[in-house]
């Protein structure tokens, strides 16, 4: 089993194999990579009802032909590169989450305009794939809030992302922070399908949240050829994990997979958290991984 982390080099919690900073130079991990490209207009936002209808947003426009214009983020991944000696992974904007976090005033369907993007995102992916990291994740939290469109041409627009890749690849799924009671944040139980989907794609690694949803690792046994980063602590103080739990968790999953093919990582990053929290969620992650390798 493989320790992934977030936002730690040299100086990291110990036994982090894979590190990213994540979006730490980014003003967002969609907008700063999206309004950089040809095509958009960010200049004066507009109101869209996003991620299925739950949250109202100030969205750009795509107004134009997507183009990638040059290097957005390959600085970026030449920094992460030069303060570790460690494998690392680069994140980028996935079509579909792009499509629902903007507004098309320009192509004739949603489908044309994630394709569009792909091809675009494609052309930095393989800039930042010169460079040699590990993995090279799309993002589509999205995928979770519209399944039919996943089956529909979600899949089919990832894929097109990943051409020509020597990079190991990964898409993260959200599955959906549950606050009990609150109406913002209803539970869409589509990862079945999702992963069955998934499974299909030329995408090497998933990246999907077990911890906050408390989700069976059973469910692992729907993408049998795939590598999963594996949710197991939650960016949350109220969430309590322990070494014993994790290494629970962990095992679980390996008795849907084989246990080289899961990776022990946060649900979605530790971002909301303190570094000296975060940094204890990482070790008991760590810890966890250890003891359930030590079990196997």
């Amino acid at each position: 089993m493989t320790r992934y982390g977030s936002r730690y080099g040299r100086r990291s919690a110990p036994g982090i194999d894979i590190v990213s900073d994540g979006e730490q130079r980014r003003e967002h991990y969609l907008t700063s990579i999206v309004s950089a490209m040809d095509g958009f207009d960010y200049s004066e936002r507009v109101e869209k009802r996003i991620r299925g209808g739950r949250s109202l947003a100030l969205v750009g426009k795509c107004t134009g032909p997507i183009r990638h214009p040059g290097p957005l983020t390959v600085d970026a991944l030449a920094f992460l590169t030069s303060e570790t000696d460690r494998p690392v992974k680069v994140t980028l904007p996935g079509p579909m989450t792009v499509v629902d976090s903007t507004r098309n005033d320009f192509y004739e369907t949603d489908r044309d305009l994630a394709f569009a993007w792909a091809a675009a995102i494609n052309e930095e992916a393989r800039l930042l794939d010169a460079l040699g990291p590990a993995i090279i994740q799309f993002d589509e939290p999205c995928f979770s809030r519209y399944p039919d469109q996943v089956l529909d041409w979600g899949i089919e627009a990832l894929d097109r992302c990943l051409e020509g890749l020597s990079a190991q690849t990964a898409v993260h799924v959200c599955y959906g922070y549950p606050i009990p009671e609150s109406p913002n944040r209803p539970i869409n139980d589509s990862y079945p399908t999702i992963i069955a989907a998934l499974e299909q794609s030329a995408v090497d690694i998933l990246a999907l949240e077990f911890e906050g949803g408390k989700l069976s690792p059973a469910l692992l046994r729907l993408c049998p050829s795939k590598t999963v980063m594996f949710g197991c602590v939650f960016n949350s103080d109220e969430a309590e994990e322990t070494v014993d739990y994790v290494a629970d968790r962990l095992l679980e999953a390996a008795e849907a997979l084989p246990p080289e093919q899961i990776m022990a990582a946060p649900d979605c990053g530790l971002m909301p958290m303190s570094y000296e929290r975060a940094t204890e969620k990482l070790r008991i992650m760590v810890e966890g991984a250890e003891r359930a390798r030590a079990r196997i």
